[in-house]
């Protein structure tokens, strides 16, 4: 089949390459334009567009897909089907009737649940046993068209954002094959999504990773792994801040008779800085204060000493 490929970050390039590897052939790649990068002002390529040029695949990058001088040069390509994978643009009707078979759209979660830009990371925030990866035709809505395939993973017990978009990447390769190897035979069946099911995701900011020491400890635990590695969880200590990245949930037995207020270091020690929360103790394993690099708790304290009874948070 001949395939023009729409995508644009890291999630994007093992379904690019994994096309590029095999029987179809890749005619076309569209991506996002470059951007300006640092205070020298060079040149920031996507991902998507370093794989491309590696393969001496053509790369196209327009500011504005809908744009119909854009939507004539695919059309000159005749592909079979677009393959769209974290593009980064909506695409209008027009472009999604230049395919033969129309556009195919790869997404990191099992629709209908969690459409929309961040399913990975909440997938990890809201204590998911599994998720997984859905290839779905393209239509007007966001992430609204039939089902056509899915593959379906359990969660890790320490899972993180990062983790799992790994995860999920490698699977998105071997999930294309499958649906265009069904689409040219004509066996794909095509399931529409129950969109009273729906639940949408928006972006992440990186405000959403301030801690509230108030909430429990499970719900901090898993912002703290859902987040990692970006835009990852936060905190004050002593004025300046501090990352946090991997943690423990205590025994709620321990803290019955704790009258700590929340964010207040209970102990620090080489296991950890057993923090209080609005529920139970979080034990705070690997951090990152401003100016340093990651390290686990031990390490942090040799260089830079807490004492009990410190208070977390802004001052």
């Amino acid at each position: 089949m001949r395939i023009v490929f729409m995508g644009t970050p890291d999630f994007s390039v093992p379904v690019l390459e994994a096309l590029a590897d095999s029987r179809h052939q890749v005619t076309a790649v569209v991506t996002q334009p470059d951007k300006p990068k640092g205070r020298g002002n060079g040149i920031s390529m996507s991902p998507v567009k370093e794989a491309a040029l590696c393969r001496q695949i053509p790369v196209y990058q327009p500011e504005r897909a809908r744009d119909a001088s854009f939507i004539e040069e695919m059309k000159k390509l005749s592909p079979d089907v677009m393959v769209v994978i974290a593009f980064g643009q909506i695409l209008s009707k027009e472009l999604l009737c230049v395919p033969v078979y129309g556009c195919v759209n790869i997404h990191a979660s099992l629709l209908p649940k969690y459409r929309g830009a961040s399913p990975i990371q909440w997938a990890v925030l809201n204590g998911d046993k599994e998720t997984g990866i859905t290839a779905m035709m393209m239509d007007e809505g966001m992430d609204t068209g039939d089902i056509l395939e899915k593959r379906v993973i359990a969660l890790e017990k320490k899972e993180t954002g990062g983790s799992l978009f790994d995860r999920l990447s490698m699977l998105g390769g071997e999930l294309i094959l499958s649906t265009l190897d069904k689409m040219e035979k004509g066996t794909l069946v095509r399931t529409p999504q129950d969109h009273e099911a729906a639940t949408y995701v928006k972006k992440i900011p990186k405000s959403f990773g301030e801690i509230d020491w108030t909430k429990d400890a499970v719900s901090i635990e898993r912002l703290i792994r859902g987040l990692d590695p970006w835009p990852s969880a936060y905190t004050w200590l002593q004025g300046k801040l501090l990352k946090l990245w991997a943690g423990d949930v205590q025994a709620s037995e321990e803290d019955k008779d704790n009258q700590a207020e929340c964010g207040v270091i209970l102990s620090a020690s080489e296991d950890g800085l057993k923090i209080q929360t609005g529920k139970g103790i979080l034990n705070i394993t690997s951090l990152q204060i401003e100016g340093k690099k990651r390290m686990d708790t031990g390490a942090f304290l040799r260089g830079f000493p807490v004492e009990k009874g410190q208070r977390l948070g802004r001052s």
